[in-house]
């Protein structure tokens, strides 16, 4: 469990991030008719950038060589 932890710590890290951005976002810039799918909510707005950084830090991960 722990080396999946390591070997996956960019999606973690890039996920974290992005919640945080997806909440800052809907707190301070927002939707202000509450008709945006994803930033009327915050559950909405945190989840999808959480994905979206997960996705983005994702790619600056080493690949492994097979053994």
């Amino acid at each position: 469990m722990k080396n999946w932890i390591i070997r996956n710590k960019m999606y973690f890290i890039g996920a974290t991030i992005g919640a945080l951005a997806g909440f800052l976002y809907w707190k301070y810039v927002g939707c202000i008719t509450g008709t945006c799918t994803i930033t009327s909510n915050p559950l909405n707005s945190t989840l999808y950038f959480a994905l979206f950084g997960s996705v983005l830090f994702g790619t600056f991960t080493k690949k492994s060589k097979p053994t």
